[in-house]
């Protein structure tokens, strides 16, 4: 539903096809099963166990000697199978999906909105004109009182056309619209060219009246497909083995870039020192004291050669500074490109990763808790997808934008949530009361026990240390 409101304004008013909109649905869905798939793995994971440790069918396996891992042995094979289906569907199926799907979006963005034209206030539907339209005959569609504004030649040039009726035809191949109108007129502003070519320049405007009119409209109202082959270099579209050609090919041609703009840097500099070398040899001093020590040779000159001097080595400066933030600006396209195919090559591995760490986040989670049904497994697996989600998309942006390595912000949330799942298998493969309020509150009496007895010895000893100073001092 996110995703259907993030682009509810390309498919509403549209008048769409049943089948396009299906079709925009099914693409939509294959991009939800990488968020999807972990919670359903998750959610599934604590209700199996709940039901297991609130039935107690898990103490009765554990009594019979059945450790909780080999309970969990043919549930952790599945695992494994559905994280390897996830690494391929998101591998093979999702980038034809995601290919697919956005060539769609950009094919409704460029639908023309549905014809409509409703009564009483301005319709700008179609690019260049407002029309109005006091009252409009609901059988055969005829429009009356009709006020159009053209401004297809700019604000300057406005035509404004009135007409007392109007009827709204589509050509034969729907790509045009005839406006025929009844006796109206029309006002048009006349640039200074028409004026000079009527040789009226006098007359700033032009009237007409008219007794029928007919106006022919660009307005193609037909659905055409997008090409997929416009997304063949972005990055969704791409398996492992195509992000990893695409990275390496950037990679190289940005460092072929980055050499040759550094090597020409370099040869301006060299070629600046020559001449200046050259320059040098008429010069009153030598140019062998002026490199040896510049400072020395920069207090002997007198107020307008150290301003000129100055004003030339900030000119230089500032031309060397430019030149850096003009190559790091023709750079930045190829680093965005490469971080993005990076993300994406990690995304399809995360994925894969993610499911393993749900199961041994949930089966734990749920034969500790030992609650199954709808009701608290929900409650818990919608807050843990919650701080998943948050870390997730943090390491994203983090990555995205180059503050980290891609590396480091797509694994960020496994590297947090694999220590969570590690320990809750611990806890449950021990029997530990993790959840369980009553052992938390005989801690804390344990722990306020301990907290009063140390207190009290300090405060034993303290008093006996302050009455041995009061004795010393009195002896």
């Amino acid at each position: 539903m996110q995703f259907v409101w993030m682009h509810v304004q390309d498919l509403v008013g549209k008048g769409l096809a049943l089948t396009v909109l299906a079709e925009f649905f099914v693409y939509a869905v294959a991009s939800v099963v990488p968020l999807a798939l972990p919670l359903a793995i998750l959610l599934s994971s604590l209700i199996s166990f709940g039901n297991l440790g609130e039935k107690f069918e898990l103490t009765a396996m554990k009594a019979a000697g059945i450790s909780l891992f080999r309970i969990m042995r043919p549930l952790t094979v599945t695992i494994v199978f559905i994280s390897i289906g996830a690494f391929f569907f998101s591998n093979n199926v999702l980038p034809t999906a995601q290919s697919k799907l956005w060539a769609l979006i950009f094919s409704l963005r460029q639908k023309s909105p549905e014809l409509s034209i409703p009564v009483g206030e301005f319709y700008g539907g179609i690019d260049g004109l407002n029309i109005y339209v006091r009252q409009k005959d609901p059988v055969d569609g005829k429009l009356y009182d009709v006020m159009i504004y053209d401004y297809t030649q700019g604000f300057r040039n406005v035509s404004v056309t009135v007409a007392d009726t109007g009827q709204l035809y589509f050509t034969v191949d729907k790509k045009y619209l005839l406006l025929r109108l009844y006796s109206g007129e029309s006002f048009e502003n006349l640039s200074r060219k028409e004026q000079q070519a009527t040789g009226v320049s006098s007359i700033p405007y032009r009237r007409e009246t008219f007794s029928m009119k007919q106006v022919l409209l660009d307005f193609d109202s037909e659905f055409s497909r997008y090409d997929e082959s416009v997304l063949e270099d972005q990055h969704v579209s791409k398996n492992v083995a195509e992000l990893i050609h695409s990275i390496d090919s950037v990679q190289e041609n940005a460092h072929e870039q980055s050499r040759e703009q550094s090597s020409k840097m370099v040869n301006d500099r060299y070629f600046y020192r020559e001449n200046r070398e050259a320059r040098q040899l008429s010069a009153l001093e030598p140019a062998e004291r002026r490199e040896s020590d510049p400072e020395l040779w920069f207090r002997s000159m007198n107020t307008d050669q150290k301003l000129n001097a100055v004003r030339c080595a900030r000119e230089k400066a500032q031309t060397y500074r430019d030149q850096v933030d003009y190559n790091a600006l023709m750079l930045d396209d190829s680093q965005r490109y490469i971080r993005r195919h990076e993300i994406e090559l990690h995304r399809k591995f995360t994925l894969a990763f993610a499911c393993l760490i749900f199961f041994f986040i949930g089966a734990p989670l749920g034969a500790i808790i030992r609650k199954g049904g709808l009701g608290a497994p929900v409650v818990i697996s919608v807050v843990l997808f919650i701080i998943y989600y948050i870390i997730d998309n943090t390491g994203y942006k983090m990555a995205r934008e180059a503050l980290w390595p891609c590396w480091a912000g797509m694994w960020l949330s496994s590297f947090v949530l694999l220590p969570i799942g590690v320990f809750l298998t611990y806890k449950a493969a021990t029997d530990s009361a993790l959840f369980n309020p009553e052992a938390w509150l005989r801690e804390y009496e344990r722990l306020k026990k301990g907290w009063k007895t140390k207190y009290e010895h300090y405060r034993t000893s303290l008093r006996g240390f302050s009455l041995g100073s009061i004795r010393h001092r009195r002896g």
